[in-house]
């Protein structure tokens, strides 16, 4: 192998088909990476943590023996050098549903291998940039002070800011709710613990690969009160349901308050887009309408929240200590428009309440 600069981020490639395992490693070493070993299945994936120490690996979910998932619960149990993990899955109905598994037992994030005929570059680049985010979102953690977590509760909550006209006490909010790395997982535990019948209505906007997202309502539906659906189109809120938005499409409201999928192209490389549904919410719902911003990469959702709060709605985010990556919500945060902040298990109760519920 070529010599590579000690600053390259080092990985690790699991993968049951030496074809793949070539692919990945070609395709991570061009960007620069330094693969430092490879496995066939999961008992090798977690010698070479253990060995090699990486900063991030790639992991396939169906390896003979020990699979994907059980590397990922290893892992998880302290038995192998913790590792941020990148699920790099085939997509069909049984695969979405292993993949969105995976992302609630710790994955950092998802990338969908390619399918005949789609470009090799788009996944490269994606695959570069989950990889690199995952690696660095390992040494920020690692070096993230232990006494984040007991932060005083006057740091979490910051004060209220009047609006300059807020909804009347008693009214029923509509909820959006944005989320990217980690949010599967943070989903996981926010919408099963909330009722049954929230405000006068309610969507999702998690980023992930097209196809993935109905595997990921399915799931939510089958752990909640709420009715969980990907959205298809045309749906009418419903207090009952929580809509997901798609991968690939764009979730929009129209003046009708139903739902529209967009097919407009992605907006920071992003299709979902939450800032687009968040505005759309806004301007229909105005002061009665409720913003929550989960763990995740980037700033989506930050323009989003200054339309809500221009509109007099209310703004929760998740706080840095539970937060698998602090970058939406501390946009969201550091620009002044939380109205509070408040960790993971806090949220269900607190959007419950704003949402009237």
């Amino acid at each position: 192998m070529a010599a590579i600069s000690n600053t390259a981020q080092r990985v690790v490639v699991a993968d049951d088909s030496r074809l793949m395992r070539r692919i990945l490693s070609d395709a991570l070493g061009r960007q620069g990476f330094d693969v430092v070993a490879t496995a066939a299945d999961g008992d090798e994936a977690l010698a070479a943590c253990n060995q090699f120490r990486p900063d991030a690996m790639t992991l396939d979910l169906h390896m003979p023996g020990l699979d994907g998932l059980g590397v990922l619960r290893a892992l998880r149990a302290g038995k192998a050098e913790a590792v941020p993990v990148v699920v790099v899955s085939a997509f069909s109905p049984a695969h979405g549903a292993r993949a969105v598994d995976a992302l609630s037992e710790g994955a950092f994030d998802l990338v969908a291998k390619p399918a005949m005929g789609e470009s090799m570059a788009d996944f490269t680049a994606e695959l570069s940039k989950k990889v690199n985010d995952a690696a660095d979102s390992g040494k920020l953690r690692a070096r993230r002070p232990r006494a984040v977590a007991a932060a005083p509760a006057i740091a979490r909550r910051p004060p209220v800011r009047a609006a300059a006209a807020s909804a009347r006490p008693g009214t029923k909010k509509f909820v959006v709710i944005a989320s990217s790395t980690g949010g599967p997982k943070a989903l996981g535990e926010v919408i099963p613990r909330l009722p049954a019948s929230l405000g006068t209505g309610s969507l999702i906007v998690q980023h992930m690969p097209p196809g993935f997202t109905a595997s990921l309502a399915a799931r939510l539906d089958g752990m909640s009160k709420l009715t969980v659906r990907e959205a298809a189109g045309h749906e009418a809120m419903d207090p009952r349901h929580i809509y997901l938005a798609p991968g690939g499409s764009h979730l929009r409201m129209g003046e009708d308050r139903k739902i529209r999928l967009s097919d407009e192209a992605p907006m920071g490389g992003l299709r979902p887009r939450a800032d687009l549904t968040i505005a759309d919410a806004a301007k229909l719902y105005g002061n009665a309408m409720v913003l929550v911003v989960l763990t995740g990469m980037g700033k989506d959702g930050l323009d989003g929240a200054r339309a809500v709060k221009k509109a007099g709605g209310r703004i929760l985010v998740e706080a840095e200590s539970t937060c698998v990556v602090y970058g939406m919500p501390r946009a969201v945060a550091e620009a002044g428009l939380a109205d509070e902040i408040l960790p993971l298990h806090e949220l269900p109760a607190a959007i419950a309440r704003e949402a009237g519920s």
